[in-house]
């Protein structure tokens, strides 16, 4: 690995390529962390729906607490699924797969390095020889 984050070696519209690919992954690590979100409100819910039935039950209203009962408490949430099973289908089908393809990318295009985009940035944008500007531990101004 270079200690030269901005790769001056690599073409720009690869470094822009690599960067729009690094911005994709992290969406998606944000929608996983939201369906990861989805399923513990969802697990949480019916936990609650299933006080809410004994306590309706024990309030002596047993026709409506039956029918949450078996309608909802457990049901699934999409066809055939529960949350669990949602997660585990996104993050064997879709997100392995996403950060295996970006771990490439960067391997065969980066030398592995990650980032690129940023630390060009981070050059282009501070001001040299500024406190708290510093290149970074590996850079010289």
């Amino acid at each position: 690995m270079t200690t030269d984050r901005t790769r001056p070696d690599l073409d720009d519209t690869t470094v822009e390529g690599l960067g729009k690919l690094s911005e994709a992954l992290e969406t998606v690590e944000q929608a996983r962390g939201m369906l990861y979100g989805f399923h513990q409100l969802t697990g949480k819910a019916d936990l609650l729906l299933q006080d809410a039935v004994d306590l309706l039950r024990q309030a002596g209203h047993t026709a409506l607490a039956d029918d949450l009962d078996r309608d909802l408490v457990g049901r699934n949430v999409v066809a055939d699924r529960w949350t669990f099973q949602i997660v585990e289908d996104y993050d064997a089908n879709y997100w392995a797969t996403f950060r295996d393809l970006d771990g490439r990318a960067r391997t065969e295009l980066a030398d592995g390095d990650r980032h690129v985009y940023e630390a060009r940035m981070k050059q282009r944008e501070r001001s040299t020889g500024h406190p708290r500007h510093e290149a970074g531990p590996a850079l010289a101004d």
